[in-house]
């Protein structure tokens, strides 16, 4: 079934089509809608979900660790100081390995106070021990809710979606809903590895000593390093079902290109049509798009850029006295290679700023025309 819907509606679509039994969430901007909608076909009966009314977001993320470890499948949304709030939660939740899935609507960091998107909220979180996904469009975020629940649910670590504010949360696609029966076929139902039993009551995350702290933190760090193989089975298996796939990168463009343009998120989407037409103009340059953020692609990524003498990185995001978080992450995963392209880091569209084929192709054109950045942190469209 086909339907026109905003990315709001593709992320309600894809916790009713997983079979979700249990929903927490706090109402933030612009997150909102997805839990309203989700709210409102459970009060009416049409959805078997348990919707728990919380407090904050703190809460919400507390609640749901408490679902998931008694074994139900969980989900809440949210957006930018929610994200924030739960902070805390979100270690407990990666700690215990519980395997819950979060939306989060990129919105930025306030003082002072804005509702548009940049993806300073979702990176903040980046050392949590969840693992990030970075959606381009409606289809690619129903899409990759489903796909989340299975891969958290092989590892055990919680997986957080994200997709940008009003761009794509409001703004309306024709998206591909599958029917009930062929996600069922793809998204077997949640077996914890350790059911809970009222008659042999357990206690979870308690203290523990220095004894075994240490080997808690080193099993998470494996179960991160297995995420790139079971991802890539799980896409491949949901290609057999749906023929839609991702990646944790996509290159596009030009085969051997000189210059490649690093994005992720909307701007993947403009970007695209840049490379076109810059590639119609006779300059050699190409793309890629990074989805999974965390664990980072660099093996990946790696592959992607053999050749390339440059790298252009448009961040939509700000880490204050370091610069842009993915150009800084690819700085780290390129280090121990031996190709070593110069990396461009350009920071640009912060709160929600329009970032326009004008200034993609502004940032591209200072790339081929520069052997090394004159600085550290490229600012593109700032007002000056």
């Amino acid at each position: 079934m086909k339907k026109v819907i905003t990315g709001n509606q593709a992320v309600a679509y894809g916790v009713i089509l997983s079979r979700v039994e249990v929903v927490s969430a706090y109402p933030i901007t612009p997150q909102t809608t997805i839990v309203e909608e989700l709210s409102e076909l459970i009060a009416n009966g049409r959805l078997n979900t348990r919707f728990l009314k919380v407090e904050s977001e703190h809460s919400a993320m507390a609640a749901l660790i408490g679902a998931s470890t008694v074994g139900v499948r969980c989900f809440t949304a949210t957006s930018s100081h929610g994200l924030a709030y739960m902070h805390e939660m979100l270690h407990w939740a990666s700690g215990a390995r519980l395997p819950i899935v979060m939306v989060n609507v990129n919105r930025a960091i306030g003082p002072p106070w804005n509702i548009w998107s940049d993806q300073s909220d979702s990176l903040s979180q980046r050392d949590t021990g969840w693992i990030q996904l970075y959606c381009e469009n409606n289809q690619e975020v129903l899409d990759t809710i489903l796909q989340a629940y299975r891969i958290a649910e092989i590892v055990r670590l919680p997986v957080m979606v994200v997709l940008d504010a009003f761009v794509l949360s409001h703004t309306s696609e024709p998206v591909d809903i599958p029917s009930m029966e062929e996600v069922d076929r793809f998204l077997p139902p949640f077996c914890p590895s350790y059911p809970f039993e009222p008659e042999e009551p357990k206690a979870y995350s308690v203290i523990t000593t220095p004894e075994y702290f240490f080997e808690f933190r080193y099993k998470i760090q494996k179960a991160m390093e297995e995420v790139s193989e079971v991802s890539r089975k799980v896409e491949d298996e949901f290609y057999v079902h749906f023929k839609r796939r991702y990646g944790a990168i996509e290159r596009y463009g030009g085969e051997k290109a000189d210059l490649l343009l690093l994005t992720s998120g909307t701007v993947t989407s403009t970007s695209r049509l840049v490379v076109k037409k810059l590639i119609e103009q006779g300059i050699n340059v190409a793309g890629v798009k990074i989805k999974r953020f965390r664990p980072f692609p660099a093996k990946e990524i790696s592959e992607a850029i053999k050749g390339a003498e440059k790298l252009a990185v448009i961040d939509r995001n700000l880490s204050p006295g370091v610069g842009g978080i993915f150009a800084q992450e690819l700085r780290a995963a390129l280090y121990p290679g031996e190709e070593k392209p110069v990396i461009f880091g350009f920071i640009s569209g912060l709160g929600g700023r329009d970032i326009t084929p004008e200034l993609i192709e502004e940032a591209i054109h200072y790339a081929l025309s520069h052997s090394q950045p004159e600085e550290e942190i490229l600012w593109l469209g700032l007002k000056k």
